[in-house]
């Protein structure tokens, strides 16, 4: 089986060993390169064409938020996993403006690294656990103060809510079908009208709309993980 190829950019030689190490104990992931700065990364991507970027928020000549924009344009083949020592509410909403798929703590337990790229390689959003506790709790802020009906949040049935709950769990269209009693057709057709009424182009998008909107419980697997006794990275 065809390992899921990473490459790593953080300005910090230490960090990126770190990151290497903890990467090459798995047998289904490979480091395939590195990058130091904002321009590099762009560079190395365009030419190895990695699964999954592990993207450091503070980077020189071109910050991981302006390298995640042009990623995102230049190297869509590529999900971005952003990864920082910060958790500040507005860089995160940037992050995922400028396309991450996921947002890692670099204090995270080497197993939840391993899962947020597995999880990105998927297509799948990837939060660590406290990032999500505060996208729920925000949301329901949000409801409270009527946020939510003044922006015309599209109304869901009951059907794509489920629908949506299971493609943010990392279900298959035939796992959906299984569970709902549905056949594939039926799911493929509810998950192109989820994006059509949520205006988003892929799983990664319906799972951090499910997040954002409370639709999916933090304590859920797929979604946050509880950390594990393993190494941890090193910070800046």
């Amino acid at each position: 089986m065809k390992k899921i190829s990473v490459l790593i950019a953080d300005d910090h030689t230490i960090v990126r060993q770190g990151l290497k190490y903890l990467i090459e104990v798995s047998e289904d992931i490979e480091v395939i390169g590195e990058a130091a700065d904002g321009e590099a990364v762009l560079k190395e991507a365009k030419r190895l064409l990695p699964d999954v970027i592990l993207l450091d928020i503070a980077m020189p000549k071109s910050s991981g938020i302006e390298s995640a924009r042009r990623l995102s344009k230049e190297v869509p083949v590529s999900k971005i996993l952003m990864l920082s020592t910060y958790h500040d509410d507005q860089e995160v909403h940037l992050a995922i403006a400028a396309g991450a798929t996921g947002y890692l703590m670099k204090e995270t337990a080497g197993a939840d690294l391993l899962r947020a790229i597995r999880e990105t390689h998927k297509g799948n959003a990837f939060f660590s656990p406290e990032i999500s506790r505060r996208i729920l709790r925000q949301t329901r802020e949000a409801f409270q103060n009527g946020a939510e009906r003044k922006a015309g949040t599209p109304t869901l049935t009951e059907r794509e809510t489920q629908v949506l709950r299971l493609i943010s769990d990392g279900k298959s269209n035939k796992e959906i079908a299984e569970a709902l009693a549905l056949s594939v057709k039926t799911v493929e057709k509810h998950r192109q009208t989820l994006m059509n009424k949520l205006h988003v182009h892929d799983a990664a998008g319906l799972t951090r709309y499910a997040i954002a909107r409370g639709l999916v419980p933090c304590e859920r697997p797929s979604l946050v993980r509880q950390p594990e006794v393993e190494p941890v990275v090193p910070a800046n």
